[in-house]
């Protein structure tokens, strides 16, 4: 649905149904001559097998406005993982390779750089991003880099297009652009996004006050997409976390290392559907709780690092608080849902509530016995700084894996 509305520091661009895909990939593949782009693809053995990741494949072989895209491959300890990965996407041609992480050649790069100090011990999607980054990096001629999720239901490259034109366009700056988009199918979806951030970012500022951090966050309209794009100098220079708390992490970066007015969000013009995970109330350290227990925790850290007092007493204020606005949210999703047709199960958000206010509790108490956390990924000029021609040897190394196992 059309509308203007500009909300909070950054800019938001909205899909207003007044440009069909051709004049914008037209725009593009011409922004694109002077700004290359870089793409990372993250993805799982099991995602790869998967339909969507098929479709995707496809989809992008005809997206030629990407001028690399880098297939890091984790948790995939087969030779076979790796074939299979490269017969779905062979198709993509000589920009594209696959960056095996648990390969022989991807387990001996992460012991040398653990070796040199750096700590890259968890695996997961925040190692594999950084590790993208990481190869990207390597070629100077690109401009900005990509980020796109690869478990996508109803993919296709116009969102692609939405994401690269803001970072492409010579007649704008900006460093960093976010997805935003709605998941929902016949029922919403994003409960974390819905049921946790939107009230806790609210409840926070009624407690602690108007923080800009807390105000830049909540300025995103979806701030847990996965998607978005960044230049590759902030890309450089950003630190991100291994765990669920990527995508808040990743947030807390951009608003440390350069303006807000150089940060937008992107409308990708439609309904959104990918994997869902469980809420996991009989294991608050798996699915949607694990996931809020590293948001939250990501959040209060960075606050306290910003110099924030918190104490118990703002964190019971807080905890309710939040039960008061996720209450009223409720209310207007039941009628949203309502008035749009959806199957809305009340009383399973009104227990995702009740199970989120637990995790403000837990995650404070977490934050208190342990205000610094498990570190981030090294910033990458870290890395070259200690290792120059890193960078340059993790392209060698997946080019020597696919003359190996290909």
């Amino acid at each position: 649905m059309p509308d203007f509305s500009q909300y909070g520091p950054i800019t938001t661009i909205h899909e207003l149904g007044t440009v069909d895909r051709v004049q914008l990939e037209s725009k593009l593949n011409s922004a694109v001559h002077e700004s290359p782009i870089g793409l990372v693809l993250p993805i799982t053995a099991s995602d790869m097998r998967a339909a969507p990741f098929a479709n995707i494949a496809s989809q992008l072989a005809k997206a030629d406005y990407i001028d690399t895209i880098v297939i890091v491959l984790n948790r995939a300890d087969s030779v076979d993982d790796y074939r299979d990965t490269y017969a779905i996407t062979k198709q993509l041609g000589d920009r594209a390779r696959i960056l095996w992480t648990d390969g022989a050649r991807g387990r001996q790069m992460y012991q040398e750089l653990t070796d040199a100090g750096f700590d890259v011990s968890q695996p997961g999607k925040g190692r594999a991003v950084w590790t993208g980054f990481g190869y990207l990096l390597a070629d100077p001629r690109l401009k900005a880099f990509v980020l796109q999720d690869c478990d996508i239901v109803n993919y296709d490259n116009e969102m692609l297009m939405r994401l690269c034109l803001p970072m492409a366009h010579p007649s704008l700056d900006f460093d960093f652009c976010k997805a935003y988009y709605a998941r929902c199918t016949d029922r919403m979806h994003g409960r974390v996004a819905r049921l946790l951030m939107t009230p806790i970012t609210r409840a926070m500022i009624s407690v602690l006050g108007s923080d800009k951090f807390l105000v830049f966050v909540r300025s995103f309209r979806y701030p847990l997409a996965g998607e978005f794009a960044v230049s590759a100098t902030l890309a450089r220079s950003n630190r991100i976390p291994c765990d669920w708390g990527l995508e808040v992490g990743t947030l807390a970066e951009v608003f440390r290392n350069t303006s807000p007015k150089r940060v937008c969000q992107v409308d990708l013009g439609r309904a959104y559907e990918h994997k869902h995970q469980p809420l996991s109330l009989d294991d608050r350290s798996r699915g949607l709780m694990g996931m809020a227990s590293d948001i939250l925790t990501s959040i209060l850290r960075t606050l306290m690092s910003q110099g924030m007092v918190v104490t118990r007493g703002h964190l019971l204020s807080i905890r309710n608080s939040y039960v008061r606005l996720a209450q009223d949210a409720i209310r207007q999703y039941h009628a949203d849902a309502l008035m749009n047709s959806l199957v809305y199960d009340r009383h399973g958000e009104e227990e995702a509530i009740e199970a989120f206010a637990e995790q403000i509790t837990a995650a404070g108490e977490a934050v208190f016995e342990d205000p610094s956390g498990a570190s981030a990924l090294p910033t990458w000029t870290r890395v070259v700084a200690a290792l120059p021609d890193f960078s340059a040897r993790l392209r060698q190394m997946a080019d020597d894996d696919q003359t190996e196992h290909c």
